[in-house]
């Protein structure tokens, strides 16, 4: 369980868009919740990937070759 706090504004939108979408407010906010992590843990990952792209560690591949290679050539 999570207890947070928001600033009045955002409660108000999130009150009425609960209101408008027939939804919970903890429904909402779930979901946003588990949406943000997971844009967090993708924009970790490309951060990990280009610190090892800089560093030498992993290469890169032209899209070209890579839509090759997966078949999806125009």
């Amino acid at each position: 369980m999570l207890a947070i706090h928001l600033p009045a504004e955002a409660q108000g939108r999130l009150q009425a868009i609960a209101k408008a979408t027939g939804l919970s407010e903890d429904h909402l906010a779930r979901e946003a919740v588990l949406e943000y992590l997971e844009d967090l843990e993708g924009l970790h990952l490309a951060q990990r990937r280009l610190a090892d792209i800089r560093a030498g560690k992993e290469g890169t591949a032209p899209l070209e070759d890579v839509m090759k290679r997966y078949g999806m050539e125009d």
